[in-house]
C-alpha cells in the first residue's frame, strides 16, 4: 500500500498564519498584523523601557509612592514627571522601536518553529 500524505487541516487563515511545522504559522514570515504593531510591540517597548532604560527613575518613583501612601498623588509629581519623560523618550525612539520589533519577530519565529512559548524555552522545561 502506498502511504498518502496527511491532509492539511481546513482553516480560514492564510497559509503564512496557519502553516509551519506546528500549524502556528510560517517561522520565516516577517509580516506584522495590526494588533502586533499597535499593541504587542508597544507593550514590549514599555516593559523594556521601564526595566532596562529607566530603572533608576522607576525605582525612585516606586519608593516615593510606597513612602507617601495616599498623598503620593501630590508628593511624587516630580518623580512621576521624570519617569514619564524618560519613558516617552524611549517610546518615541525609532531605533529602539526597531530593536523591539526585531526581538518580537525573533520570539514569534521561535514559537512558530518549536511550538513552545518563550518562558518555557527559557526555563529549559522538560514538560515537552
Amino acid at each position: 500500500m502506498s502511504e498518502a500524505a496527511a491532509p492539511e487541516p481546513a482553516t480560514v487563515l492564510p497559509a503564512r498564519m496557519a502553516g509551519g511545522p506546528h500549524g502556528l504559522g510560517d517561522p520565516a514570515d516577517r509580516s506584522l498584523r495590526r494588533v502586533e504593531v499597535e499593541v504587542l510591540i508597544p507593550k514590549i517597548m514599555r516593559e523594556r523601557a521601564r526595566s532596562d532604560k529607566c530603572t533608576e527613575l522607576a525605582e525612585r518613583f516606586s519608593r516615593c509612592c510606597s513612602d507617601n501612601g495616599l498623598t503620593m498623588v501630590y508628593k511624587c509629581r516630580n518623580e512621576n514627571d521624570a519617569l514619564r519623560s524618560c519613558l516617552t523618550h524611549w517610546y518615541e525612539n525609532a531605533e529602539f522601536r526597531q530593536e523591539c520589533t526585531e526581538r518580537y519577530l525573533t520570539e514569534r519565529a521561535e514559537y512558530r518553529a518549536t511550538g513552545l512559548k518563550a518562558r518555557l524555552r527559557r526555563k529549559g522545561s522538560d514538560m515537552f
